[in-house]
Protein backbone atom coordinates (compact mmCIF):
# COMPACT_ATOMS: atom_id res chain seq x y z
CA UNK A 1 0.00 0.00 0.00
CA UNK A 2 1.45 3.39 -0.97
CA UNK A 3 1.63 6.25 1.59
CA UNK A 4 -0.86 9.07 0.98
CA UNK A 5 1.38 11.96 2.25
CA UNK A 6 3.15 13.94 -0.32
CA UNK A 7 6.77 14.86 -0.01
CA UNK A 8 5.91 18.54 0.45
CA UNK A 9 3.52 17.79 3.35
CA UNK A 10 6.09 15.69 5.25
CA UNK A 11 7.07 17.61 8.43
CA UNK A 12 10.08 15.47 9.20
CA UNK A 13 12.10 17.43 6.71
CA UNK A 14 11.24 20.75 8.45
CA UNK A 15 11.86 19.82 12.08
CA UNK A 16 15.36 21.34 12.08
CA UNK A 17 14.00 24.63 10.83
CA UNK A 18 11.37 24.69 13.59
CA UNK A 19 14.04 23.76 16.15
CA UNK A 20 16.22 26.67 15.06
CA UNK A 21 13.27 29.05 15.14
CA UNK A 22 12.38 27.89 18.66
CA UNK A 23 15.95 28.40 19.85
CA UNK A 24 16.04 31.89 18.41
CA UNK A 25 12.74 32.79 20.10
CA UNK A 26 13.93 31.35 23.43
CA UNK A 27 17.23 33.25 23.20
CA UNK A 28 15.37 36.46 22.47
CA UNK A 29 13.13 35.96 25.51
CA UNK A 30 16.18 35.32 27.73
CA UNK A 31 17.86 38.50 26.53
CA UNK A 32 14.67 40.44 27.04
CA UNK A 33 14.37 39.08 30.57
CA UNK A 34 17.94 40.16 31.38
CA UNK A 35 17.41 43.67 30.01
CA UNK A 36 14.05 44.14 31.67
CA UNK A 37 14.22 46.85 34.33
CA UNK A 38 11.73 47.61 37.02
CA UNK A 39 11.65 50.71 39.26
CA UNK A 40 10.21 51.03 42.73
CA UNK A 41 7.42 53.48 43.02
CA UNK A 42 8.23 56.39 45.31
CA UNK A 43 5.81 58.89 46.61
CA UNK A 44 6.80 62.53 46.26
CA UNK A 45 7.07 64.49 49.48
CA UNK A 46 6.06 68.10 49.35
CA UNK A 47 7.98 70.49 51.53
CA UNK A 48 6.56 73.74 52.64
CA UNK A 49 8.85 76.76 52.47
CA UNK A 50 8.87 78.56 55.76
CA UNK A 51 9.96 82.16 55.87
CA UNK A 52 12.00 83.08 58.92
CA UNK A 53 12.42 86.68 59.85
CA UNK A 54 15.98 86.90 61.28
CA UNK A 55 16.87 90.36 62.53
CA UNK A 56 20.14 91.73 61.14
CA UNK A 57 22.76 92.24 63.83
CA UNK A 58 24.69 95.48 63.51
CA UNK A 59 28.22 95.34 64.90
CA UNK A 60 29.29 98.72 66.28
CA UNK A 61 32.52 100.11 64.82
CA UNK A 62 34.97 101.09 67.54
CA UNK A 63 37.71 103.47 66.34
CA UNK A 64 41.22 102.18 67.08
CA UNK A 65 43.88 104.59 68.24
CA UNK A 66 47.26 104.10 66.57
CA UNK A 67 49.93 102.92 68.98
CA UNK A 68 52.25 105.58 70.27
CA UNK A 69 55.76 105.41 68.85
CA UNK A 70 58.37 104.21 71.32
CA UNK A 71 60.26 106.93 73.04
CA UNK A 72 63.88 106.93 72.02
CA UNK A 73 66.27 108.68 74.28
CA UNK A 74 68.97 110.57 72.42
CA UNK A 75 72.46 109.25 73.05
CA UNK A 76 74.44 111.07 75.60
CA UNK A 77 77.09 113.32 74.16
CA UNK A 78 80.34 112.64 75.90
CA UNK A 79 83.17 115.03 75.30
CA UNK A 80 86.48 113.26 74.93
CA UNK A 81 89.50 115.35 75.75
CA UNK A 82 92.74 114.15 74.21
CA UNK A 83 95.79 115.35 76.05
CA UNK A 84 98.60 115.88 73.55
CA UNK A 85 102.12 115.99 74.84
CA UNK A 86 103.83 118.75 72.87
CA UNK A 87 106.81 120.99 73.37
CA UNK A 88 105.26 124.00 71.60
CA UNK A 89 105.55 127.14 73.71
CA UNK A 90 102.34 128.59 75.06
CA UNK A 91 101.81 132.30 74.88
CA UNK A 92 100.49 133.25 78.29
CA UNK A 93 100.51 136.97 77.59
CA UNK A 94 97.08 137.09 76.01
CA UNK A 95 95.27 140.39 76.40
CA UNK A 96 91.51 140.38 76.07
CA UNK A 97 89.93 143.76 75.51
CA UNK A 98 86.37 143.59 76.75
CA UNK A 99 85.67 147.11 75.60
CA UNK A 100 86.32 146.49 71.90
CA UNK A 101 83.93 148.16 69.46
CA UNK A 102 83.55 148.61 65.70
CA UNK A 103 86.51 151.00 65.58
CA UNK A 104 88.92 148.60 67.31
CA UNK A 105 91.66 147.29 65.02
CA UNK A 106 92.07 143.51 65.34
CA UNK A 107 95.20 141.82 64.06
CA UNK A 108 94.52 138.96 61.61
CA UNK A 109 94.90 135.44 62.93
CA UNK A 110 97.76 133.49 61.36
CA UNK A 111 97.48 129.72 61.95
CA UNK A 112 100.58 127.66 62.59
CA UNK A 113 101.80 125.88 59.47
CA UNK A 114 102.73 122.22 60.00
CA UNK A 115 105.19 120.61 57.67
CA UNK A 116 103.33 117.77 55.79
CA UNK A 117 106.50 115.71 55.80
CA UNK A 118 106.61 115.78 59.57
CA UNK A 119 105.29 112.43 60.85
CA UNK A 120 103.81 112.64 64.32
CA UNK A 121 105.33 109.98 66.55
CA UNK A 122 107.42 108.54 63.69
CA UNK A 123 111.19 108.22 63.65
CA UNK A 124 113.55 108.26 60.73
CA UNK A 125 114.17 104.50 60.85
CA UNK A 126 110.61 103.37 61.64
CA UNK A 127 109.36 100.43 59.54
CA UNK A 128 105.70 100.57 58.61
CA UNK A 129 103.51 97.51 58.10
CA UNK A 130 100.41 99.39 56.91
CA UNK A 131 100.70 102.55 54.81
CA UNK A 132 98.43 104.68 52.68
CA UNK A 133 100.27 103.74 49.47
CA UNK A 134 101.81 100.24 49.36
CA UNK A 135 105.18 99.60 47.71
CA UNK A 136 104.99 98.05 44.23
CA UNK A 137 107.24 95.96 42.00
CA UNK A 138 108.11 97.66 38.69
CA UNK A 139 105.22 96.91 36.34
CA UNK A 140 102.87 95.56 39.01
CA UNK A 141 102.10 92.18 40.54
CA UNK A 142 102.00 90.35 37.18
CA UNK A 143 105.59 91.39 36.43
CA UNK A 144 106.64 90.34 39.93
CA UNK A 145 105.50 86.74 39.45
CA UNK A 146 106.97 86.71 35.95
CA UNK A 147 110.30 87.78 37.42
CA UNK A 148 110.16 84.97 39.97
CA UNK A 149 109.26 82.37 37.33
CA UNK A 150 112.12 83.51 35.04
CA UNK A 151 114.81 83.69 37.71
CA UNK A 152 114.05 80.83 40.10
CA UNK A 153 116.28 77.75 39.80
CA UNK A 154 114.84 74.60 41.32
CA UNK A 155 117.44 73.22 43.79
CA UNK A 156 118.86 69.79 42.93
CA UNK A 157 118.31 68.49 46.47
CA UNK A 158 114.63 69.53 46.48
CA UNK A 159 114.13 67.92 43.08
CA UNK A 160 115.69 64.64 44.24
CA UNK A 161 113.62 64.60 47.45
CA UNK A 162 110.45 65.66 45.61
CA UNK A 163 110.05 68.79 47.74
CA UNK A 164 107.59 71.45 46.62
CA UNK A 165 105.53 74.20 48.21
CA UNK A 166 105.70 77.87 49.19
CA UNK A 167 108.53 79.71 50.93
CA UNK A 168 107.31 82.79 52.81
CA UNK A 169 109.87 85.61 52.77
CA UNK A 170 109.76 89.00 54.49
CA UNK A 171 111.83 92.02 53.51
CA UNK A 172 111.88 95.79 53.82
CA UNK A 173 111.33 98.15 50.90
CA UNK A 174 113.46 101.19 51.67
CA UNK A 175 112.59 104.79 50.89
CA UNK A 176 114.60 104.60 47.67
CA UNK A 177 112.93 101.30 46.63
CA UNK A 178 115.87 98.99 47.43
CA UNK A 179 115.33 95.63 49.17
CA UNK A 180 116.92 94.99 52.58
CA UNK A 181 116.57 92.73 55.63
CA UNK A 182 115.44 89.62 53.65
CA UNK A 183 114.40 86.79 56.00
CA UNK A 184 112.55 83.45 55.70
CA UNK A 185 109.33 83.33 57.73
CA UNK A 186 108.41 79.75 56.80
CA UNK A 187 110.49 77.47 54.63
CA UNK A 188 110.26 74.01 53.09
CA UNK A 189 113.94 73.00 53.05
CA UNK A 190 115.87 71.23 50.33
CA UNK A 191 117.66 74.44 49.33
CA UNK A 192 114.39 76.20 48.41
CA UNK A 193 114.69 78.68 51.29
CA UNK A 194 118.14 79.85 50.19
CA UNK A 195 117.03 80.12 46.56
CA UNK A 196 114.03 82.24 47.50
CA UNK A 197 116.24 84.62 49.52
CA UNK A 198 118.71 84.89 46.61
CA UNK A 199 116.01 85.78 44.08
CA UNK A 200 114.37 88.34 46.41
CA UNK A 201 117.70 90.05 47.11
CA UNK A 202 118.37 90.28 43.36
CA UNK A 203 115.05 92.04 42.61
CA UNK A 204 115.18 95.48 40.99
CA UNK A 205 114.18 98.55 42.98
CA UNK A 206 110.53 98.85 43.85
CA UNK A 207 108.32 101.91 43.93
CA UNK A 208 108.54 102.81 47.65
CA UNK A 209 105.52 102.97 49.92
CA UNK A 210 104.25 106.35 51.03
CA UNK A 211 102.62 107.72 54.15
CA UNK A 212 101.02 111.16 53.80
CA UNK A 213 102.76 111.45 50.45
CA UNK A 214 106.25 110.89 51.93
CA UNK A 215 108.31 107.75 51.07
CA UNK A 216 108.77 105.53 54.13
CA UNK A 217 110.26 102.13 54.95
CA UNK A 218 107.66 99.36 54.57
CA UNK A 219 107.82 95.69 55.56
CA UNK A 220 106.55 93.33 52.85
CA UNK A 221 105.73 89.60 52.90
CA UNK A 222 106.02 87.54 49.72
CA UNK A 223 105.35 83.86 48.94
CA UNK A 224 107.75 82.14 46.52
CA UNK A 225 106.22 78.98 45.07
CA UNK A 226 108.25 75.92 44.04
CA UNK A 227 106.38 73.43 41.85
CA UNK A 228 107.67 70.18 40.31
CA UNK A 229 106.45 69.37 36.79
Amino acid sequence: MKPRKTKGADLENKKFMFLEAGLIVALGLVLLAFNWKSYDKTEGVMYDRVKYDIPEEIVPIIPQKPPEPPKVQPPRMVAVINIVDTDDPVDENIIIDAGADDQTVVEPYVPKVIDPGEEVGATEDEIFKVVESNPEFPGGEANLYKYLADNLEYPYEARELNISGKVWVTFVVEKNGSITDVQVLRGIGGGCDEEAVRVVKAMPKWTPGKQRGIPVRVQFVLSVKFTLY
